[in-house]
């Protein structure tokens, strides 16, 4: 009996440890499973979280966009804004019918341009042209000052020119370029002899009085910053006209009454005559142009003599104002018309180009630098001054 309790006994427990390990089993399984869900849930979350988040930064302004692949075509949104139009780089080929060549990143300076000759119109507009860019129409002053008359600041900021006034008067004024800020600064002013010539910093103004009676008087330098416009006359009384300064201020030149070109001090003091001019020279009966920076050359302008026209157009020419003797320009066969001292030494040359003009850059030793075409505008009319 003891033996049969005994196996009833150990068949019960093994039920009971039966079961209980199956309980555990699928327990564990059950664990087990649900972990596996959590991963899986977790993964798909982070999935759409990933989308959504691709999607934010899509969709995020001033985000640049997915480059494209290698073979797709790319467009380029284009500025409203018109460029300015790009001379051609090469500087060597010279022009033909007013097409030329330059190197946009040459600075040839701003140039300002009046009539070359009488014009019916009641009044005559100044004109600026920087290579590369448009050309500007400026003020309008009263025919004929603005022939050959009108002196530009050297910071291009300021005209000053003579007029004959309603009431007969020949008077001084000074204006804006463009026209603004018109001042009359002197009265009785000579008109055709010397006209107004700024001072190298733009203060001051060389002119020569008028009196009705006598006719020209004494050569003064007009303080415009002043505000009595006072004026220092020069003691010298035998002073020409065409009056040009160098930009170091230190020579005034001017044709003298024998044609040729006297060199005189800021202070009108008598410095020399240039040799090789006047009426016993090779180059009478012209005017100057402009000075080199501290006066060793001269740019001279006078009627081409092959022209049958007395007065237009012109020949300009570089000498050395110590020995008279010519300076060589790469002209390259063609006519030089004009010829500008910058301030550091370097030229404007205008030349012939074929039915039209082109100014070259030259620099202090004679080496052309660039090359660009007028535009057809300026054609005909003349440069009065470069600034820059």
């Amino acid at each position: 009996m003891n033996d049969q309790r005994l196996r009833l006994d150990l068949t019960a427990l093994a039920d009971e440890v039966t079961s209980v390990d199956l309980r555990d089993r699928t327990l564990r399984t059950s664990r087990r499973l649900g972990i596996q869900r959590a991963v899986a849930t977790s993964a798909a979350a982070l999935v759409l979280i990933a989308a959504a988040t691709s999607t934010a930064f899509a969709i995020r302004p001033n985000q640049s966009p997915t480059p494209l692949p290698a073979d797709t075509p790319s467009v380029t949104a284009s500025s409203t804004q018109s460029p300015s139009p790009t001379p051609s780089a090469s500087a060597d080929a010279p022009p033909s019918s007013g097409s030329g060549t330059n190197a946009p990143a040459v600075h040839f300076g701003k140039l300002f341009y009046g009539p070359a000759s009488g014009v019916e119109a009641k009044n005559a507009n100044l004109r600026s042209w920087s290579p590369g860019g448009s050309v500007v129409r400026l003020a309008a002053l009263p025919e004929p000052t603005a022939l050959i008359r009108a002196g530009i600041s050297p910071d291009g900021h300021r005209v000053a020119w003579v007029q004959i006034d309603v009431d007969g008067g020949s008077n001084l004024y000074t204006a804006n370029v463009d026209g603004s800020d018109r001042q009359q600064v002197r009265k009785e002013v000579e008109q055709t002899c010397v006209y107004p010539v700024w001072s190298p910093d733009g203060r001051y103004l060389l002119f020569r009085e008028w009196d009705a009676t006598v006719g020209p008087g004494r050569v003064g330098v007009l303080d415009t910053h002043s505000a009595k416009k006072t004026v220092r006359w020069w003691a010298n009384d035998r002073a020409g006209c065409n009056a040009r300064w160098s930009s170091d201020g230190k020579i005034i030149a001017m044709i003298n009454a024998d044609g040729g070109v006297t060199l005189f001090d800021s202070s009108g003091n008598r410095k020399r005559d240039m040799p090789g001019l006047g009426t016993r020279g090779t180059w009478g009966n012209g005017d100057v142009v402009s000075l080199s920076p501290n006066g060793d050359r001269i740019a001279l302008y006078r009627s081409d003599p092959s022209s049958e026209d007395a007065t237009d157009p012109k020949v300009g020419v570089v000498r050395d104002t110590r020995t008279g003797e010519e300076i060589r320009l790469p002209l390259e066969g063609r006519k030089s018309r004009q010829v500008y001292f910058r301030t550091d030494g370097s030229m404007i040359v205008r030349v012939q180009a074929g039915s039209g003009y082109a100014v070259l850059l030259v620099d202090e030793d004679g080496k052309k630098i660039a090359e660009t075409p007028e535009p057809a505008s300026l054609k005909d009319i003349r440069i009065l001054a470069v600034v820059g």
